[in-house]
C-alpha cells in the first residue's frame, strides 16, 4: 500500500469515529497522522520495513496499525469499524459539504445510506426542512456529487509524478533508452491529471519496452506494441509509452506534451510556412526533406519560435508571444528565498519552531514566516494575543542562535464571517507580516465573501491573503466571490494573494495567477508547512506560478528578507 492509500484509510478511521461520537482528541490524532503520511516523501513501505515510522503525529498505536497494513494490505481494526456502519455512508462522507455530522442526520432522519440515495433524495427535495440543512444544502450537495465522480477519474499532480519516477527508473537501467521524457499534462504540470505519458528515444524499442512492463507498478498490460505499449497501476492510472527513433524524440516530445490546442496552433504556423510538423519532425511540404526533430528547440527555430516552456503550452498567446520574443522568463524553484506560510506545534503544526527553521535552512532559504494560526480557530489550537506573546520571545531567541537565516513574526488570522480580523489591530501591529484567511462560512453569498476579502485587504497590517479560494482540489469546491473586485482591491491596498503550495489546494490556480500577474497584484508562495517535510511542496506552487506566466519579479519570496520587509507595506 502506498501512502496516500494508507492515508485515506485513518482519514475513514476519523470521520467513522466522529458519527459515532467518539473521542475528539482521538479522531484528531487519526487526521494528523493522516495529513503528515499523505505529504511525506519518503515511501512508508520502506520507512516500516526499516522501524522508521518517525512520522510526526504517529505514535506507537499508528505505527502498529500502519505496519499491519504494509505487511497484509489490510487493518483489522478499520474493517471490524467499518462493518458498524452502513458501508455506503463512508462514500456519502467523501461528497464536499457533506461531514460525518450530516451524514449521521441523514442516515438516521430519512435513512439515506448511498450516494445514489442522496442524490435522489435532493433532487426530490427531501432533504430541506432537515434541522439546520436548507435549499441551497441540497444544491451543494448535487454539485458535490458530481464533482467526486469527475474526480475519480483524475489524480493529483505529485501522486502523478511519483508513480511516473518509479517508471523513468526502471526504463534508465536500460542502456539502449538514449532520452526518457514525462509528455502530456503532466509534463505541462497540470494540477490534475487523467493519464500518465511516458516518450523515449531508441533504436531498441524492444528492450525498453521490457522495461515497461516489468516495472513495479504495473498491475496490467493493456497493449503491447513495437512503439506503443500501455499499462494499468495498481492505482487504477493508466500509463502510456511511446519509443522514437532518436533523431525524431524532440519532434515526438512537442507533440506529445500537447496541448491539442497549442499542437493546432503551431501546425498552422508550420503550414504558412510550407512545412509539416508532426511527431516524427518538420518537413518540407514539397520534397519532404526534414529540417528538424532532434531537439524541441530546433522544432520551434524552424517555425521561427524562441523555445516555449511545456507549462505554457496551453494555447494561451504562447505562440504569438514566442514569435514575438515576449515570452516571460519563468520563475524557476531555485528563485524561491524563503517561505511565506509555516505552522509550528504551537497551533496544529508537529514539529517545533527550530526545526521548522532548520528544514528550511537546509532547502537553502533566507527565512521563513512563523504563521500560526489565530484564536478562533479552536481545532486548531489557534493562538491568543497572550501565546502570541509568548512565541514572540521563543522566535527573538532563535534569531539570535541563528545565522544567515530570519524568523519572521507572523500568523494566519481568521477572517470572520462579518469581515473582521481575529486579533485587533494592536496585535497585528506588532507582527512582522500578517496574513488572513477564511476558514469558514464557505456557503455565504458571492457578495458577502468577497467583502469579506476586501474588508481584510483594507486592513492596514494584512499582508496576504491565503488559499484565496478556499478549495480542495477533488474535495471542495472554490467558493464563490468576484475576483476582480479582489485583484482591484489588492492592487490598491498592496495586498499579495497567495498561491498555496499544498499539494490539495494549489490555491490560487494558474488562470487566477495569470489575471493576477496583468493586474500587477503580487503573488506569495507559501507551503501552508505542518511539519518539515511538507516543504518539499514548494515545487508545486512553483509549477502553479510558471503555468500563470510568472518571473521571480512577480513573487514576493524571490526578494532578499530586506526587500520583502519593504515591499509589504501597506499603501492604505
Amino acid at each position: 500500500m502506498n501512502n496516500k492509500e494508507i492515508a485515506e484509510i485513518f482519514w475513514a478511521i476519523a470521520d467513522i469515529l466522529e458519527i459515532k461520537d467518539e473521542n475528539f482528541f482521538r479522531i484528531r490524532a487519526y487526521r494528523r497522522a493522516a495529513q503528515n503520511i499523505e505529504n511525506i516523501a519518503d515511501d512508508i513501505n520502506v520507512l516500516a520495513r526499516e522501524q522508521r515510522l518517525n512520522i510526526p503525529g504517529v505514535g506507537a498505536d499508528l505505527a502498529r496499525k500502519i505496519k499491519e497494513l504494509v505487511e497484509t494490505g489490510r487493518l483489522a481494526y478499520f474493517e471490524t469499524l467499518s462493518q458498524s456502519l452502513p458501508a455506503g455512508l463512508l462514500q456519502i462522507m467523501t461528497i464536499p459539504g457533506v461531514g460525518p455530522k450530516t451524514t449521521k442526520l441523514l442516515y438516521e432522519q430519512l435513512k439515506i445510506d448511498s450516494v445514489d440515495a442522496l442524490e435522489k433524495a435532493a433532487k426530490n427535495h427531501e432533504i430541506a426542512g432537515l434541522f439546520g440543512l436548507k435549499e441551497k444544502t441540497e444544491e451543494n450537495i448535487l454539485k458535490g456529487i458530481a464533482l467526486i465522480r469527475q474526480s475519480h477519474e483524475k489524480i493529483l499532480l505529485p501522486e502523478a509524478m511519483r508513480i511516473a519516477g518509479l517508471i523513468i527508473a526502471e526504463i534508465k537501467k536500460v542502456k539502449e533508452a538514449k532520452q526518457i521524457s514525462i509528455a502530456g499534462s503532466l509534463r505541462r504540470q497540470k494540477e490534475t491529471v487523467r493519464d500518465i505519458d511516458i516518450l523515449v528515444g531508441s533504436n531498441q524499442p524492444q528492450k525498453v519496452t521490457d522495461a515497461f512492463m516489468r516495472s513495479e507498478v504495473a498491475a496490467e498490460v493493456l497493449a503491447r506494441g513495437a512503439t506503443k505499449s500501455a499499462i494499468r497501476t495498481h492505482e487504477g492510472i493508466q500509463v502510456d509509452m511511446r519509443v522514437v527513433a532518436p533523431d525524431s524524440f524532440g519532434a515526438a516530445l512537442v507533440y506529445f506534451t500537447g496541448s491539442k490546442e497549442h499542437n493546432i496552433r503551431i501546425r498552422e504556423l508550420a503550414k504558412k510556412k510550407k512545412l509539416k510538423i508532426n511527431e516524427y519532425g518538420v518537413f518540407e511540404e514539397e520534397g519532404g526533406r526534414c529540417l528538424a526533430g532532434r531537439t524541441e528547440e530546433d522544432v520551434y527555430r524552424i517555425l521561427g519560435l524562441v523555445y516555449i516552456e511545456p507549462e505554457l503550452r496551453e494555447d494561451t498567446r504562447e505562440v504569438e508571444a514566442a514569435a514575438a520574443g515576449k515570452l516571460p522568463k519563468l520563475i524557476k524553484l531555485k528563485d524561491v528565498r524563503g517561505d511565506l506560510h509555516v505552522h509550528s506545534h504551537w497551533s496544529d503544526g508537529t514539529a517545533s519552531i527550530a526545526a521548522m527553521a532548520a528544514a528550511a535552512q537546509a532547502k537553502g532559504y533566507e527565512y521563513m514566516v512563523i504563521s500560526d494560526h489565530s484564536q478562533w480557530l479552536g481545532v486548531a489550537k489557534g493562538l491568543t494575543p497572550g501565546r502570541l506573546a509568548q512565541q514572540k520571545k521563543e522566535i527573538e531567541a532563535l534569531n539570535k542562535k541563528l545565522k544567515n537565516f530570519t524568523i519572521l513574526r507572523g500568523t494566519e488570522v481568521d477572517i470572520k464571517s462579518d469581515g473582521t480580523l481575529d486579533f485587533a489591530d494592536d496585535v497585528l501591529s506588532g507582527l512582522d507580516i500578517v496574513l488572513a484567511a477564511i476558514h469558514s462560512g464557505f456557503k455565504q453569498s458571492r457578495e458577502q465573501i468577497t467583502e469579506r476579502l476586501v474588508k481584510a485587504m483594507q486592513n492596514p497590517y494584512v499582508n496576504i491573503i491565503v488559499h484565496p479560494s478556499g478549495r480542495l482540489i477533488n474535495e471542495r469546491a472554490a467558493y464563490d466571490f468576484d475576483f476582480e473586485a479582489v485583484l482591484n482591491t489588492a492592487k490598491k491596498t498592496n495586498t499579495a494573494l497567495e498561491v498555496n503550495c499544498y499539494p490539495k489546494r494549489l490555491d490560487l490556480d494558474d488562470r487566477h495567477v495569470r489575471k493576477a500577474k496583468e493586474a500587477g497584484v503580487l503573488i506569495a508562495l507559501g507551503t501552508d508547512s505542518h511539519a518539515p517535510e511538507q516543504f518539499n511542496s514548494m515545487c508545486l506552487g512553483v509549477s502553479v506560478a510558471r503555468r500563470g506566466w510568472l518571473e521571480k519579479k512577480d513573487v514576493l519570496n524571490c526578494l532578499s528578507c530586506k526587500e520583502l520587509r519593504k515591499r509589504i507595506k501597506k499603501w492604505i
